[in-house]
């Protein structure tokens, strides 16, 4: 993980990430939820467009880990967290790994944003935002194979 420590809240910040992998690692959707502020934003990867709080967000992972089986591994590469008081936000990518029910591997990249928001002196994830380009050659099939 590229993190640059440009503020004061970047030790935090990395405690926060670090705990949010290993809430996906054990897949505990409420240790998740617990990482959000409760109105947090999500504009995820499966529909809708977005989601909206900490319950639903905890909900969702609840219903994509039953899509899983085992371990969900996530790895950030190249993000950049910038802030200023109590207020910041990191872009780069992120690869999750994982074992479909069935028994195919999931191996994909994804392009990150995430908001931070530090409230009552602790810092939560406030937004995230996820999203894979598509091919533009009429198939609109995503582009799964595209690697930083």
């Amino acid at each position: 993980m590229d993190m640059h420590a440009a503020f004061a809240g970047h030790a935090e910040i990395r405690l926060l990430l670090d705990a949010w992998s290993q809430a996906l690692h054990d897949r505990n959707a409420d240790a998740l939820a617990g990482l959000c502020s409760d109105d947090v934003l999500v504009f995820d990867l499966a529909p809708p467009l977005a989601s909206r709080g900490a319950a639903m967000q905890a909900q969702r992972h609840r219903d994509w880990f039953a899509t899983k089986r085992g371990p969900i591994e996530e790895e950030l590469h190249e993000l950049r967290i910038t802030g200023d008081g109590d207020v910041a936000w990191g872009a780069g990518f992120a690869r999750l790994r994982a074992t479909e029910t069935d028994g195919t591997p999931l191996d994909l990249w994804m392009r990150l944003t995430i908001g931070f928001e530090r409230r009552n002196g602790a810092w939560h994830v406030a937004h995230t935002h996820g999203s894979v380009p598509f091919h533009m050659d009429g198939s609109l099939r995503a582009a799964f194979e595209l690697r930083p």
